[in-house]
């Protein structure tokens, strides 16, 4: 009976655990498209993947449904590339 239990909850775990944001590590050599982007109107304040706050270090810009979204580096910039209604503001 202790099996059945103890085997659903660790199911359980490692789905939740699956279903979670991915987590960002920014290191040293994640590398932007080009300086600080400066004067664009963006719908974010925070990085949709990393969840940096962007505003003075907007470094890669992504047009998704006419709306300007805001990120810290191009690899978050391609994350939301690859899923864009996942982390797209409603």
């Amino acid at each position: 009976m202790k099996s059945p239990v103890i085997l659903t909850a660790l199911l359980s775990i490692a789905l939740f655990s699956c279903a979670k944001e991915p987590q960002v590590k920014h290191k040293s050599h994640m590398d932007s498209s080009g300086e600080t982007i400066k004067n664009v109107q963006v719908v974010n304040e925070e990085d949709p993947i990393c969840h940096m706050k962007t505003a003075g270090s907007l470094k890669d810009t992504a047009v998704y449904k006419a709306r300007v979204y805001g990120f810290c580096s191009s690899y978050c910039k391609d994350e939301f590339k690859k899923n864009p209604e996942r982390y797209a503001q409603k």
